[in-house]
């Protein structure tokens, strides 16, 4: 080989270096950039001279020099795919874990929030409704103990339902992440699709779209936290997306999740929108959206069960959903009677149990139901005893000849007329005892005190007829109603917490092992820097040595 062919090898060795150089510089100058991919320069060897050909030996070749060939990433696929799962379990448990909390807080059991229980009983202090029941039974009659009983009955509803309602602003709250976590599906998938084509007009020609990789690698990161994806990629480097087993990236076409809102609730739940049916417009043409348009294009099914087996318990929104549930839960769907107001066979097990919100609502809402109507109860029962003792007898009833009765309904604005059923968000107490609690005189006709109805009070609050719903079956009276109640609590979210706490073992040791890979170490690029740019000196003194001999051959032969 030629001395001048030699400087081109020396040429080659400069600039690959130089590449080289620079790449290490990028990956530095990104050691804290988020969703940043280390990359390494790819290096190979030019074609080869061949000085001599022998038939029965190797040939004689001389290489031309490295040659450089691309800067590729450093990713594992199957580690990628294997994160972005169990990252989205682990943000699914997260949101069940925080939701728990904070239902325990509203309940105030953790020395915060409302405190319910000392509205029902405070053996501790001697308060609550449950307190104000046994002095009354001590003296019926006092006009004391008569104005402690309506006092803490008003109480005790107003705690209760200052407690359903900060369920319901609950579910609020969870309705509007809903809304925002849809909002960056969208925008997660738009970037996407304009991240293919960019890639795929980069990568055309001889280049290579590293850091448009990186963002989009980032947002399927992001995207799986949210629900459970699926993807590939094409040779052109086109990347398909599938959310919840629906196409979301695909053929240059980006499937848009729409929200649908409850017009009762305002609840959001989120449907595809080219997978909905629309039947009716408005004047400017827009489809108008009804639950029945959206019956087959509804992205999560709630009435499935959440099962790691089956993975149908990953993402965030999805958790948000379920712990949301789609309505405001009562009483009545605890014995599986649907919102219509029909018997539904499995109603509770299917829409109410996996909701926590709903559920807790459902069971809490009992609870009040069971208490206001049967002290309601008692109250009628024994002014119906006076009366057939004695027809003439006004014992515990008002100027129009009614029982007394110490929770009332409210009144339907629109109708005028008492709403019905005994729910936690309609019952008030009744304000002409409110104002008089000592029309309760508990004294019979014949002046003595009532007694029976005394005994009757309380046994409404110490007898065990009553169950949490209908997968328990140990049978509790009020007060281990509402200690099972929170009790039950505690023990989904110890169930949650650990299978979080082991999630997130189990995501971070993922999380740190395509982090060795994929990560940027600041003392591993400085050995790459001082390796390279030793290469460079070499490759540099190589071509002066050339230049040298060059110089001293053309000296030699001008004389």
């Amino acid at each position: 080989m030629s001395l001048m062919s030699s400087l081109y090898i020396g040429v080659s060795g400069l600039q690959t270096s130089n590449n080289a150089l620079n790449t290490t510089a990028h990956n530095m100058s990104n050691l804290d950039t988020q969703g940043y991919t280390r990359q390494q320069v790819a290096q190979g060897t030019r074609n080869y001279l061949t000085q001599a050909r022998y038939a029965d030996k190797n040939w004689i070749q001389t290489g031309l020099g490295v040659n450089y060939t691309r800067t590729r990433q450093e990713r594992d696929l199957i580690l990628d795919r294997n994160y972005r799962r169990e990252a989205g379990r682990t943000a699914f448990y997260d949101v069940s874990s925080v939701s728990i909390e904070e239902i325990e807080y509203i309940l105030g059991e953790s020395n915060e929030g409302h405190e319910f229980s000392k509205a029902l009983y405070d053996e501790e202090n001697g308060d609550g409704l449950w307190h104000a029941v046994q002095e009354l039974a001590k003296d019926p009659t006092s006009s004391v103990n008569q104005d402690l009983f309506v006092t803490k009955a008003y109480e005790f509803i107003t705690k209760a339902r200052a407690v359903y309602n900060s369920l319901c602003d609950y579910q609020d709250n969870m309705n509007k992440t809903v809304k925002i976590d849809v909002e960056n599906i969208n925008a997660y998938a738009q970037e996407i699709e304009t991240l293919n084509r960019a890639i795929m007009r980069v990568e055309g020609g001889p280049e290579h779209a590293n850091d448009l990789r990186d963002r989009r690698n980032y947002l399927l990161d992001e995207l799986a936290k949210l629900g459970s994806i699926t993807y590939s990629e094409s040779p052109d480097g086109y990347v398909s997306v599938r959310f919840e087993q629906v196409d979301l990236v695909k053929g240059g076409l980006v499937n848009e999740m729409c929200l649908y809102t409850d017009p009762k609730t305002g609840f959001y739940t989120p449907y595809w929108k080219m997978l909905a049916r629309y039947d009716k417009f408005d004047e400017n043409g827009n489809p108008i959206v009804s639950e029945e348009n959206i019956e087959g294009a509804k992205v999560f099914d709630l009435t499935q069960k959440i099962s790691s087996v089956y993975n149908t318990d990953i993402g965030s929104l999805k958790s948000t959903l379920f712990a949301r549930g789609d309505h405001r839960a009562t009483y009545d769907e605890i014995n599986d009677v649907n919102t219509d107001g029909e018997y539904e066979e499995g109603w509770y097990n299917i829409h109410i149990s996996q909701s926590l919100v709903m559920n807790t609502q459902a069971e809490f809402d009992q609870l009040i139901h069971h208490i206001v109507t049967k002290i309601n109860d008692i109250l009628a029962e024994a002014a119906d005893r006076a009366t057939a003792l004695n027809p003439d007898s006004n014992y515990l009833r008002d100027e129009d000849g009614n029982p007394y009765q110490l929770f009332k309904l409210m009144v339907d604005e629109q109708t005028g007329k008492p709403e019905t059923g005994w729910t936690v968000r309609n019952i008030l107490i009744n304000t002409e005892l409110r104002q008089n609690p000592s029309l309760l005189t508990f004294r019979l006709d014949e002046h003595s005190e009532d007694n029976e109805t005394m005994e009757a009070l309380k046994k409404a609050f110490e007898e065990a007829i009553y169950t949490l719903n209908p997968n328990v079956t140990t049978p509790v009276c009020f007060k281990d109603y509402y200690k099972n109640l929170v009790a039950q609590l505690a023990n989904n979210g110890a169930v949650f917490r650990a299978v979080q706490e082991n999630q997130t073992v189990a995501t971070d040791a993922l999380k740190y092992a395509r982090e060795q890979i994929v990560g940027v170490s600041s003392d591993e690029e400085l050995t790459n820097m001082i390796m390279y740019q030793n290469a460079y000196n070499a490759s540099s003194r190589y071509i002066n040595v050339i230049s040298e001999m060059l110089d001293h051959l053309l000296s030699t032969l001008g004389r």
